[in-house]
């Protein structure tokens, strides 16, 4: 490995991660993964402490956590058996037996493909480097809004995953500190979570005003399957006889047809939020994430050319 800055392909990240969790039957943490690359990887002294611009990240890390990312959503290695701890996948453990030595452009460019939902490519050399290069005839502007949704989608799943780990009783307070992010009630002391047994259907409550004579009521639901129907008619009953005018359903899955009619027409008592919009919701305005970067892009002014 040369001395200069440059850090490997991606490819080589990926390779050096499943050779990593290869020889760990019980799996390790990121932070292990991170540390165990450098040497991994060969990586020089100045290639160990290269940062991204005007960050304080270091750049190999943030090539080996997105490694993971990518690796876990094509499903060569997975951390849902405990909490925290990375472990490879029986399809890594065969990938990894078919390139002991490597992994070349081509295994790096279908690892790309599979972790964003397409399917392995069977093509050659060639033909496999004609269409990755297809990816690439975007402008500028659409390659930045290209890997911002690439981005924006990996973390959305990543969040549900998470959500699904913690305690139910967690998922309540997250909606909550979401509802108070998009801007209702004027601090925390206005909301209240409820729940536990005898709660009606009703996991939290939001005061819109200091006094709590407007509330929106809420229930957080995480749940196996689409919710139909009748849970949001229990859901509509439940604020209907606390006489309140306005609810929330919030889920991590997804609603039925005939829910989503029965949303239409109560629109101005009841809204559904499901997985999706929960998780777009949360990367909007930073709960459960961090934006850690800011990008400015110039573009040519040319009124100010043609100005005289």
């Amino acid at each position: 490995m040369s001395a200069t800055g440059s850090l490997p392909p991606q490819a080589a990240f990926f390779h050096a991660i499943l050779r990593h969790l290869a020889a760990r039957p019980d799996g390790d943490r990121r932070q292990g993964v991170h540390e165990a690359m450098p040497d991994l990887l060969g990586l020089s002294d100045l290639q160990r402490s290269e940062r991204l611009p005007n960050l304080p990240h270091l750049r190999y890390r943030h090539r080996s956590g997105w490694g993971l990312s990518m690796l876990k959503a094509a499903g060569y290695v997975d951390n849902t058996t405990a909490r925290g701890t990375w472990c490879i996948t029986d399809k890594g453990r065969k990938l990894l037996e078919e390139h002991p030595d490597g992994f070349d452009e081509n295994v790096g460019g279908q690892l790309l493909r599979e972790s964003r939902g397409q399917s392995r490519s069977t093509a050659n050399g060639p033909e496999l480097r004609e269409e990755l290069q297809d990816e690439t005839e975007l402008t500028p502007d659409e390659q930045i809004d290209a890997a911002v949704n690439e981005l924006c989608a990996s973390v959305a799943k990543e969040l549900l995953e998470q959500i699904l780990r913690m305690p139910p009783a967690f998922f309540e307070s997250l909606v909550l500190d979401l509802l108070h992010a998009l801007g209702y009630g004027s601090s925390q002391d206005d909301l209240q979570r409820v729940g536990g047994a005898g709660d009606g259907g009703i996991d939290g409550i939001i005061s819109l005003d200091r006094l709590g004579f407007e509330k929106i009521y809420v229930q957080a639901k995480r749940w196996q399957g689409s919710v139909g129907r009748p849970e949001i008619q229990g859901f509509y009953g439940a604020i209907s006889a606390r006489r309140a005018k306005r609810g929330v359903f919030i889920t991590t899955s997804t609603f039925t047809r005939e829910a989503r009619e029965f949303e239409a027409h109560v629109s101005e008592s009841v809204v559904l939020i499901d997985g999706a919009r929960l998780t777009n919701l949360m990367i909007e305005h930073g709960v459960g994430v961090t934006h850690y970067r800011t990008v400015r892009l110039p573009r040519l002014d040319l009124d100010y050319f043609e100005s005289e």
